[in-house]
C-alpha cells in the first residue's frame, strides 16, 4: 500500500514538471514575439512607405509610357479611335502590372494569384459577360471601321445620333447638335445597324411642308423652287426640286430636296424652313394646322 502511495505522488509530481514546463515554454514563445513585434512593425511600416513610393513613381511612368506610345501612334497616322482605344487598354494593363509588382513586395506569390484567377475566370466571364462583349465590340469597330472619331452617326436601336467624339474600351461617346453628350455601349454598336453621314462629302435634304387644299398649288412650288435656288450654300450641280409627296388628311404635303455639304446640313435646313414660312404668308398660302370635317346629318 505504501508503495502504491509513493509511485502516484511520483506520477503527479512529474505531471506537473510537464505542466509547468508547457506554461514556461508559451510564455516564452509570447515573450520573444513581443520582443520581436517592434521590429515587425518597423519592417511592415517601411514596406507600406516604398510601396505608396514605388505607386507615385510607377503612376508617373505609366503616363510617360502611355505619352509616348500616343505620340508614336500619331505619327504613324493611326485613326484617333484607335490611339484612344489601344490608350485605354494600356492603362489597364500597366496599372495591373504595377498593383501586381506592389502585392509582390508583401509577399504575395504572383503564381498562387495567377492560378487564382485562371479558376474563377468562368464565374467572372460570366458576371462580366457585358462588359466583355462591349470590349469585343470595341476590338470590331476599330477593325471594321464602321465610323471613327470626328463622323457623324445614328444607331437604329434607340435612335440616337451625334458626332463620335471617343472611342474607348467599352463604350462610345457622341456628342448631339445641341451639345449633349450620349454613351453608347461598344457591344451594341457593333450588333445593330447604323448610318454615317459622313462617309460621303455631301449629304441630301429633305424637307416637308404642308399647304392647305384651297391654296395655289404651282404658285407655292414656285415659290419654294425659289427660295432653293437663291440658298447659296446648296450645291448647283445637284437635283433641287419640289414636288408633291403626300396628300395627307388635312394638307397637301410638298417635299423640297436639295443637296449640301455635311458641315451644312443643319444650319440649311432651320433657313430654308423660315424662308418657306415668311414666303407663303407674304403671298397668303396657308399652312394649316391639322383639322377635322364634322358633317351633322339631319332627319
Amino acid at each position: 500500500m505504501e508503495v502504491m502511495v509513493l509511485l502516484t505522488e511520483m506520477m503527479e509530481g512529474v505531471a506537473n514538471t510537464e505542466v509547468i514546463g508547457e506554461v514556461e515554454e508559451k510564455i516564452n514563445i509570447f515573450q520573444e514575439y513581443l520582443n520581436t513585434l517592434p521590429q515587425k512593425a518597423l519592417n511592415l511600416g517601411i514596406r507600406v512607405v516604398f510601396a505608396l513610393l514605388f505607386f507615385v513613381i510607377g503612376t508617373q511612368l505609366i503616363k510617360l509610357i502611355r505619352k509616348i506610345v500616343k505620340k508614336s501612334l500619331v505619327r504613324a497616322n493611326a485613326d484617333v479611335g484607335v490611339v484612344q482605344f489601344l490608350d485605354s487598354l494600356l492603362k489597364a494593363i500597366l496599372y495591373l502590372i504595377l498593383i501586381f509588382m506592389i502585392a509582390s513586395g508583401f509577399g504575395l506569390d504572383a503564381t498562387s494569384v495567377v492560378a487564382v484567377i485562371g479558376s474563377a475566370g468562368v464565374a467572372v466571364g460570366l458576371a462580366l459577360q457585358g462588359s466583355l462583349s462591349n470590349f469585343a465590340g470595341g476590338v470590331l469597330i476599330l477593325l471594321l471601321k464602321p465610323f471613327k472619331v470626328g463622323d457623324y452617326i445614328k444607331e437604329d436601336n434607340k435612335g440616337n445620333e451625334g458626332t463620335v467624339t471617343e472611342i474607348q474600351l467599352f463604350y462610345t461617346k457622341l456628342t448631339t447638335p445641341d451639345e449633349k453628350i450620349v454613351i453608347l455601349p461598344n457591344g451594341s454598336l457593333a450588333n445593330t445597324s447604323l448610318t454615317n453621314y459622313t462617309t460621303t462629302q455631301t449629304r441630301r435634304l429633305d424637307l416637308i411642308v404642308g399647304i392647305s387644299y384651297e391654296a395655289d398649288l404651282k404658285h407655292a412650288k414656285e415659290l419654294a423652287q425659289q427660295i432653293l435656288e437663291n440658298e447659296p450654300v446648296t450645291l448647283k450641280n445637284c437635283e433641287r426640286s419640289v414636288f408633291v409627296s403626300n396628300l395627307a388628311d388635312s394638307a397637301v404635303e410638298l417635299t423640297l430636296r436639295c443637296y449640301v455639304n455635311n458641315a451644312d446640313y443643319w444650319p440649311v435646313q432651320g433657313r430654308i424652313y423660315e424662308a418657306v414660312k415668311l414666303s407663303y404668308d407674304k403671298n397668303g398660302i396657308v399652312i394649316p394646322y391639322n383639322q377635322v370635317d364634322v358633317h351633322v346629318v339631319r332627319e
